[in-house]
């Protein structure tokens, strides 16, 4: 056991209820009536920099929440390394559906339950206490190090691309390290090594200038209720693929190779059913419920709203409908293309009577990773010593929209190194991170930086 290990145990419990501290601030960045608290957040971070024995953290305003930027440089000659997260949460509704209240921590069967747990504020936070460990027990790092920490994730990344072209020299690193992902299952380290991109828009459809009585106008008088549901049931067909003209031009297929590599991890499809609750699966016909997730895109109504959706019977014929509607996108697609092919394809389907207006909210690009480089060895390499097996390389059907400006501004490879577990309901309800994952994230971040000191310094 090396002694920045040996520090990691010894403090744990205080790194825990310091974890606590972290996930009790609301940091809700889509919600204006928390602005004060995602500031909290940012400045809470810029703390614990600092505490961590980091030279130097600052709160870098943009238009929007501030980006906190933490830095030490005093490894001469050695690589630099750039570690990306966040530190704004996910709107925690319903909130009935909470077993225990989404801001304050609680632990159960080894688990911390928590808006922010896992996605990112546990994970980020490791990487906070693996540069504890190095400067208490060794009075420094390793490798030079740049905290790269914004409060715009959950809302697309708005004002980081341009912060990075801005910064780019300051920036400038050897790799870039993301813990914002998962582990394909307990005991399993994984290394994911593609991601999907986002595209995400409100479609609005109006018709009388206001909720008309249904028995006095219905039948006469165009339902927008009605005329969205006819629209969102014509974007796909009965096999399941989107019917946008032009959706699936760009997709790169996958290689029969890929196929077997994915067909080969420890996957049953019922288990998937079983944890989502669902009765039963389904998508895109032809392939598994894996392929589907990681390796193609979708299609899903995130949100509907129209009429009265009160207690009770209220008979009205509404005004208005509106759907949220994401697409999420693979190698090759780009989320302005497929927005401007999603509004062009859903105006077309709008019958008389009603008026459509469609609003992009937040998109980003997929991304996907050759690991040839040794950064990926030596996160390998990490990640056997903290969980006892070599890791293995997947891909997530998620979105981290600033990755692919990340590589391609900094012109350095990514990581992304998860530790989240099936199931840790991010951005859903009772989200949690496993203590055990918690411990042993950390070991394998402290084990990384010393990994990573044999890389080749190029800035």
């Amino acid at each position: 056991m090396t002694d920045t290990v040996e520090h990691l145990r010894a403090h744990r419990d205080r790194h825990l209820e310091e974890l606590k501290d972290f996930v009790r601030i609301p940091s809700v960045s889509a919600k204006s009536e928390h602005r004060a608290d995602v500031k909290a957040a940012a400045e809470w971070v810029a703390e614990r920099m600092l505490e961590a024995g980091l030279q130097t953290a600052e709160l870098q305003p943009t238009d929007g929440h501030p980006i906190v930027l933490g830095e030490w440089r005093g490894a001469q000659n050695a690589p630099t390394l750039l570690v990306y997260g966040h530190y704004d949460v996910q709107p925690p509704e319903p909130l009935d559906e909470w077993s225990s209240p989404p801001f304050e921590p609680t632990i159960r069967d080894g688990k911390l339950f928590a808006r922010g747990s896992v996605d990112d504020k546990g994970q980020l936070f490791l990487y906070l206490k693996a540069i504890e460990a190095h400067i208490s027990a060794r009075g420094k790092l390793p490798v030079n190090i740049v905290l790269l920490v914004e409060g715009e994730e959950e809302v697309g990344s708005p004002h980081l691309e341009s912060f990075l072209v801005e910064n780019r020299e300051r920036l400038a690193c050897d790799a870039v390290l993301i813990s914002d992902t998962g582990m394909f299952a307990p005991g399993l380290p994984s290394i994911t090594r593609g991601l999907r991109g986002l595209a995400y828009l409100e479609v609005t459809v109006r018709g009388p200038r206001s909720d008309l009585h249904s028995g006095s106008y219905g039948g006469a008088v165009v339902n927008p209720a009605n005329a969205l549901a006819r629209i969102i049931a014509q974007l796909h067909d009965d096999a399941g693929r989107i019917t946008i003209p032009g959706f699936y031009d760009d997709v790169v297929e996958l290689s029969d190779a890929e196929r077997q590599r994915i067909a080969e991890l420890p996957h049953e499809e019922e288990e998937l059913r079983t944890e989502v609750g669902a009765p039963q699966l389904d998508g895109e016909q032809g392939f598994s419920a894996l392929e589907r997730v990681w390796v193609r895109p979708t299609l899903d109504v995130n949100g509907l709203l129209a009429g009265y959706t009160g207690e009770g019977a209220k008979t009205v014929l509404p005004g208005r409908a509106m759907a949220k509607v994401s697409m999420r996108l693979v190698p090759n697609q780009s989320h302005r293309d497929i927005e401007e092919k999603f509004t062009r394809y859903v105006q077309s389907l709008a019958p008389g009577g009603v008026t459509i207006e469609i609003e992009p909210l937040h998109g980003g690009e997929p991304w996907y990773a050759d690991p040839q480089h040794p950064i990926f060895e030596s996160a390998a390499r990490a990640l056997e010593k903290a969980f006892g097996r070599p890791p293995v390389f997947i891909r997530e059907g998620g979105s981290i929209p600033i990755v692919q400006a990340l590589q391609e501004t900094l012109e350095a490879p990514v990581v992304l190194i998860g530790f989240a577990l099936p199931g840790a309901n991010a951005h859903a309800p009772d989200e949690w991170f496993s203590l055990d994952n918690f411990a042993r994230g950390a070991e394998a971040i402290t084990n990384l930086l010393d990994e990573a000191a044999s890389l080749p310094a190029s800035r």
